[in-house]
């Protein structure tokens, strides 16, 4: 049976962040199962998380993956960056997320470098502190990435234009 890829499959990218195995002692001996972590985005401002458990770490891939894709969330962009400064926290990791000027590149560690890339994000000065566990750094990062708004949107909940906002300054 052949799988139809779709327009959304094409342009997608997915970063397996981590795979881990995990044993089940049992009376029989020791049980081995696999658990992927997947970080999965357009590189259009979408970006999605997920963990895939199976006995195969392939299929454990392909159900993070599927999950990831359909959990995404839009972030908003500011061409190749985000429009201001986030910190975000999960657990005992806290992340720093800062906007930076064209043709500075990504600086972001592991990570969080997995989803800057998701996201499509080209300039990036990102910093990791506290606990530096994977899915918690990933999940502190998408913490912060939901605090971001929009020009527009902040001006719509003023009941304002972006011309009017700009001139009140």
């Amino acid at each position: 049976m052949t799988k139809k890829h779709t327009a959304e499959e094409a342009n997608s990218f997915e970063n397996v962040v981590s795979v881990r195995r995990v044993t089940k002692v049992t009376k029989g001996g020791k049980r081995f199962a696999f658990s992927a972590f997947v970080v999965s985005g357009d590189q259009k401002g979408n970006v999605g998380i997920a963990l895939g458990k199976s006995k195969e770490v392939s299929s454990a891939i392909a159900k993070a993956t599927s999950r990831a894709r359909k959990n995404r969330i839009a972030i908003p962009l500011r061409e190749t960056t985000i429009p201001y400064t986030v910190e975000g926290r999960h657990g005992a990791s806290k992340v720093i997320i800062r906007a930076a000027s064209k043709g500075t590149g990504m600086i972001a560690g592991g990570p969080m470098r997995a989803v800057m890339e998701a996201l499509g994000v080209k300039d990036i000065l990102a910093k990791s502190l506290g606990s530096n566990n994977q899915q918690n750094v990933v999940k502190a990062t998408l913490n912060a990435l939901a605090k971001l708004r929009s020009a527009d949107h902040i001006a719509r909940l003023r009941g304002k234009t972006i011309k009017e906002m700009i001139k009140g300054q």
